[in-house]
C-alpha cells in the first residue's frame, strides 16, 4: 500500500473486528477515516483515539436503520467534504429470525439493504471523486447460497445459515452490477468485491442476550471454526484492503484468501449464481422498491457491457 493522503475513507462496521483493521491500516497509510457503528460509543471513540494523524469521524448508524444511514451520509458530507474510498463491512451473523427498524429481516436488512442504500446515497461524492472505490464485502459462504426472490425475507422459512448466505451473495451481486453500471455510463468509479475468510471477531459470540437466547448448534459450529482455524482480523482485512487501494485492482477480479478460509489476498473465483445478469436486474428493482433509493446517475448496464468471469 502506498500513500493515502488525501484520501477520505468510510468503514462500515468499523470499530472492532475486521473493519477496525481496515480502517487502522487505511489511516496509517494517510487517510481520513470515518466509520460507522451500530451501539458500542466507548469501543468507536477508544479506536478513532488510536487514528493519530489524521481527520476522524464516528457515526452510530446501523445501517439497520434508515434514518441512521441518511444521517451518516449528511455527516460525512459535510465534515469531510469528500469520499474516495467506501468498504460496505458491516455485517451480522447468527440468531433466529429478527426484523430491522425498517422491517427487513436483519440479515438481509443490516448485511445488504442498508449498504445497498449507503452507496446510493453517497454515489453523488463518489462519483465527483476521481478513481473512487466502493468495496462490498461478502463471505465465502455466498458461493452456497441463493437468492430466493419469493421470500427475500425469510418469512416463510427461516434458516441462519440461509438467510446469511443470502445476504451476502446478494451484496456480491450487488458489487458485479454496480460494476457493469459504472462502467457502461464511462464512469471512473470502481466497484469491487472481497471475502476476508474465517475471521477471529465476535461476529457470533456474546450475542445471547441480543438474541434472547443460548447459541444453537450451527452457532456454536461457526464459532469453533473461528476459534481453531481462522486468521485475526487484521489478516482478514487485507483482501478488502488491496482492493480498496492497490492500483492493480480490477473491478472484475473478486478477492479472497489463498487458501479459502484463510491466508494471504488472493483472486478466487465468482460463484456462478453472482454473474446472472437475471438476477442482478431483478436484485437491484426489489433493492430500490425495499430502500426508496435509486441509482440516477448509473442507468441499467447494456446486456452485452462487460462482466466478470466465472
Amino acid at each position: 500500500m502506498g500513500t493515502l493522503s488525501g484520501k477520505v475513507a468510510l468503514v462500515t462496521g468499523g470499530s472492532r473486528g475486521i473493519g477496525a483493521g481496515i480502517a487502522k491500516r487505511l489511516a496509517r497509510d494517510g487517510a481520513d477515516v470515518a466509520i460507522t457503528f451500530a451501539s458500542n460509543q466507548a469501543k468507536a471513540d477508544e479506536l478513532l483515539r488510536s487514528l493519530s494523524g489524521v481527520r476522524t469521524l464516528g457515526l452510530r448508524a446501523d445501517s439497520a436503520d434508515a434514518k441512521a444511514v441518511q444521517a451518516a451520509v449528511d455527516q460525512v458530507v459535510r465534515q469531510l467534504g469528500r469520499l474516495d474510498i467506501l468498504v460496505n463491512n458491516a455485517g451480522i451473523s447468527g440468531g433466529p429470525r429478527r426484523e430491522t427498524a425498517d422491517g427487513f429481516e436483519a440479515h438481509f436488512g443490516v448485511n445488504y439493504l442498508g449498504h445497498f442504500a449507503l452507496t446510493g446515497l453517497l454515489l453523488p461524492a463518489l462519483l465527483a471523486r476521481p478513481g473512487a472505490r466502493v468495496v462490498t464485502m461478502s463471505s465465502g459462504l455466498a458461493a452456497q447460497a441463493r437468492i430466493n426472490f419469493d421470500d427475500l425475507g425469510s418469512q416463510r422459512a427461516y434458516r441462519m445459515t440461509s438467510a446469511y448466505g443470502q445476504s451476502k451473495l446478494a451484496g456480491l451481486v450487488f458489487a458485479i452490477e454496480l460494476g457493469r453500471r459504472a462502467r457502461a455510463a464511462g464512469s471512473g468509479l470502481a466497484s469491487l468485491a472481497a471475502h476476508p475468510g474465517a475471521a477471529r471477531t465476535s461476529l457470533v459470540s456474546g450475542k445471547e442476550a441480543e438474541w434472547g437466547r443460548r447459541r444453537d448448534a450451527t452457532e456454536t459450529v461457526v464459532r469453533l471454526v473461528q476459534l481453531l482455524l481462522a486468521q485475526s482480523a487484521a489478516k482478514a482485512a487485507l483482501p478488502a484492503l488491496y482492493q480498496a487501494t492497490d492500483p492493480a485492482a480490477d473491478s472484475t477480479r473478486y478477492v479472497g484468501t489463498r487458501w479459502h478460509l484463510r491466508g494471504y489476498p488472493a483472486a478466487c473465483a465468482f460463484p456462478p449464481a453472482a454473474l446472472s445478469q437475471e438476477t442482478a436486474t431483478r436484485l437491484w428493482r426489489a433493492s430500490q422498491e425495499l430502500t426508496g433509493i435509486t441509482y440516477k446517475s448509473l442507468p441499467p448496464s447494456p446486456l452485452t457491457s462487460s462482466s466478470p468471469q466465472a
